[in-house]
């Protein structure tokens, strides 16, 4: 994790700032940022309003050919990337790496120089909708849009200024995109408000988001509806898994009549799963269902849900943190005016409304009087608060005039244990419009008969369900930034769906997990049937099987167990386990506490008392350690593995430098059986492997490497070791040697070597193993030795297997 002060932010902006002026790019000139979120972004950004240039963000999964659609309107002087990649079209565009930024604007000063003669009025940037079939329409959104918003939030927080101090500094975890309005107001701005903190996160995946949230104490968590969806799904497992569904629900039902403090208390034991700061999720870029928003606060959480558009600098209204009404969206914030037409649509006025499109195109849904039509359906109630009740373009209004609202028969149907996933879109029956739900099974085998009947009690009689189908694929179509569902897309696909008949929803479920199996082996697979072995027919090793699994759990935003994906798992059976929305994940204790004060200075004194002693007992010959004389850490060590003591030899045999500053991988399924005993054993025994354990991970710096299942969460641990400046030590072969002579390197360990992207050292360890054979355990001098090879650098897209096999060698020939 790399660490950036607003003050360095600053600086490195007005450098920027000048490297625009150096590139003769001025005022009113456009500058793209097509890139993931980092400190780079923010410092673009921030250069370009220095500057005067206009940013045209440009979210990281946009195709290239959007991009040269957006260079072909905007004509920019500077694109700014995630790698130098030029997009189709745009062969003279120059481009910067984002993560060459800072380098490459070293050589300016900081002093700032803002854009002369800046008005209100003055274009910021220019946010491009993500359309495929017409061309991209761009935003226009000036300093007066933007302040419109951030001024009144920001008098907002002055009055609790004096009660932040007490929870110093606010953390925010952004996990929506910076290209996105609503994540650059809640990545950039309100961070900086508050004096807080943000944090950029590239994975979804749930567990790690937790993970994350807990070790870094972040306060507030930033995301899409969809993702605080994929997290109820998951803890929800989790409590029930524990408690067990009937106790949950009773803890559940009584939550709903008591106070917040109360509800904190009852459900505990999960908030210090994310870490006792926590306290609040904020929502942008889509509706959030009811269900999902009333699990969370019952479970004694903040949910609050802000709404807006593009075209409205992000919000027209947000919750008030400590004044919020449920189910409300929130009230207009001060200089806006917010009302309700005749067919109750949100209509919204105020300087924070843009004024058009680029290339002059006049914004069409901006009346006479300045009224921008949201397209969206809401109520007020008396005290200004509104409520949405989603998309106008959805309602589907019967022969008989009433009217069909798609979010409430949706949420109907989600309650039912048999719907993963539905989206419901007006169709034309033989009786005039008529709702239809698509719908995917949790289970292909279930039947989903009994879940409308039981949805439909739920419903006034007009809203009844009366046609359905199933989707073929595991997942609708949506958004890739805000992960809406395309009803569009569902809607043209209509006609099959009905004519395939209600039992078409499980002979196609497989098209993503084909397709990513095809991506990964770098061929179609020769079999699709449910039958399908990962290994032997579909030809994936144990690498791709990792993968695969990654791949599954980012598309889907669910948790696996590794180990239930093996040599002999069939294709059928990985649906199966996306169907059953998580499996009980195999879990490794990974100690960080080890890695902070004041077990490092603990760890300091024992290491100097051990050092000797390891010295005088075995004596070990040293080479090639001049190859470490001009090499900067973080490093990691790989080493041959014969016995127990290896990682004290090493210790011994490394500078100071690095040896202060190491982690260690161990076994983790012994690790973990230290830590947590089966039952079978006696107390005794129980106490003694804790003990061992307690040691072992203070005094090393011992984190797990599982053989079996668990080591992604291994890698991501031995990452943000790096990240904190330790050095890593791991044993490739994955086992002591039992003859001697080394054992094959683990694939795995290319893996992790190029996701690291660090220098890599290799070692050789010799003379050790006869002294194991006789247990002897002093050696003359000379007669263990500890060679040290040339370090090595890995490029991140090799192959892990080829790693992993040069690595080999190399320790072979010490």
């Amino acid at each position: 994790m790399i660490r950036w002060s607003f003050a360095q932010i600053a600086d490195t902006s007005a450098q920027f700032c000048h490297e625009l002026e150096a590139r003769q790019i001025n005022k009113g000139d456009r500058v793209l940022i097509w890139g993931t979120n980092s400190p780079e972004w923010v410092i673009a950004f921030f250069g370009c309003l220095l500057r005067g240039a206009v940013a045209v963000p440009l979210d990281r999964q946009s195709a290239p050919d959007f991009v040269a659609r957006v260079q072909h309107q905007v004509s920019a002087k500077l694109l700014l990337a995630d790698s130098e990649v030029t997009p189709p079209g745009a062969v003279n565009l120059p481009v910067i790496a984002l993560v060459d930024l800072p380098a490459l604007v070293k050589r300016h000063p900081t002093e700032r120089v803002p854009a002369a003669d800046t008005s209100p009025r003055d274009l910021v940037e220019i946010v491009f909708t993500s359309g495929t079939t017409a061309e991209p329409k761009g935003v226009c959104l000036t300093h007066e849009n933007f302040l419109a918003n951030l001024t009144p939030i920001e008098t907002e927080i002055e009055k609790y200024r004096v009660w932040e101090r007490f929870v110093h500094p606010i953390r925010f975890l952004n996990l929506l995109p910076l290209s996105h309005i609503f994540g650059q107001l809640m990545g950039i701005f309100v961070p900086l408000m508050l004096g807080g903190e943000v944090f950029f996160r590239d994975s979804l995946n749930t567990a790690e988001t937790v993970e994350t949230v807990r070790k870094n104490r972040i306060s507030v968590l930033v995301l899409v509806p969809r993702m605080l969806e994929a997290l109820r799904d998951r803890i929800g497992r989790d409590i029930i898994g524990r408690q067990g569904l009937e106790s949950f629900r009773r803890e559940f039902e009584r939550a709903g009549s008591l106070g917040v403090l109360r509800r904190w208390w009852a459900f505990r034991r999960l908030h210090r799963r994310f870490g006792l700061k926590f306290w609040a999720f904020i929502c942008g870029g889509a509706s959030l269902d009811q269900e999902t928003e009333e699990f969370w606060r019952r479970l004694g959480f903040a949910v609050l849900q802000g709404y807006g558009m593009t075209e409205t600098a992000s919000l027209i209204s947000i919750p008030h943190p400590f004044k919020m009404v449920r189910r409300s969206i929130g009230k207009a914030l001060p200089g806006q005016e917010v009302k309700l037409d005749s067919d109750n649509e949100i209509l919204v006025r105020g300087p924070n409304v843009s004024r058009g499109y680029w290339g002059g195109i006049a914004a069409d849904s901006i009346d006479s009087e300045g009224w921008l039509h949201t397209g969206d359906l809401g109520e007020i109630d008396s005290d200004g608060n509104v409520y949405f009740k989603g998309r106008k373009k959805d309602v589907i209004v019967l022969a008989s005039g009433l009217k069909v609202f798609p979010d409430d028969l949706e949420q109907a149907l989600r309650q039912q244990p048999e719907i993963l996933d539905c989206a419901v879109i007006g169709i034309e029956g033989a009786h005039g419009p008529e709702p239809l739900a698509v719908l995917i099974q949790r289970d292909p085998s279930m039947s989903v008969d009994s879940a409308i009947a039981r949805a439909n009690q739920s419903l006034a009689p007009h809203q009844h369900i009366r046609r359905w189908a199933l989707w073929p694929e595991m997942e609708f179509p949506r958004t890739p930034t805000t992960q809406k569902v395309l009803k569009r897309v569902i809607k043209e696909r209509v006609p099959l769906l009905l004519s395939a008949g209600p039992s078409s929803g499980a002979t196609t479920r497989a098209s993503f997990i084909l397709h990513e199996i095809a991506r990964i082996s770098g061929s179609p697979p020769e079999r699709s049937d449910e039958e399908a072995n990962l290994s032997t027919d579909l030809k994936l090793d144990s690498l791709g099987r990792v993968e695969l699994l990654s791949a599954i759990e980012e598309h889907y935003q669910i948790d696996l167990d590794e180990s239930a994906i093996t040599t002999t798992t069939s294709l059928g059976e990985v649906e199966r386990l996306i169907h059953a929305g998580n499996s009980e994940t195999a879990h490794f204790p990974f100690p960080d506490w080890t890695q902070r004060w004041p077990i490092t200075w603990l760890r300091l004194i024992v290491l100097y008392l051990v050092i000797p002693l390891a010295r005088f007992m075995s004596r070990v010959a040293i080479s090639g350690d001049e190859h470490l004389r001009n090499l900067a850490g973080p490093v990691l060590f790989v080493s041959n593995h014969i016995t127990a003591i290896d990682p004290a030899l090493i210790l011994s045999a490394l500078p100071a430098r690095f040896r202060n500053r190491l982690a260690v991988a161990m076994i983790g399924e012994m690790l973990r059986e230290w830590r947590s005993p089966p039952a079978s054993v006696r107390w005794f025994s129980r106490a003694r492997f804790r003990l061992q354990y307690l040691l072992v991970v203070s005094l090393f710096n011992v984190f797990p490497l599982p053989q079996q299942s668990g080591f992604r969460r291994s890698f991501n641990f031995a990452g943000e070791s790096i990240d904190r400046g330790f050095n890593v030590l791991v044993f490739p072969e994955g086992q002591r040697t039992a003859t001697g002579a080394m054992n094959p390197f683990m694939a795995g360990t290319g893996l992790l070597i190029a996701k690291l992207g660090v220098p890599v050292v290799p070692i050789r360890i010799d003379g050790l193993f006869p002294l194991k054979q006789r247990r002897q355990y002093f050696a003359r001098p000379g007669q263990v030795s500890v060679s040290i090879g040339e370090p090595l650098l890995v490029d991140k897209d090799d192959d892990p297997v080829r790693i992993a096999r040069e690595l080999e060698k190399r320790v072979r020939e010490l």
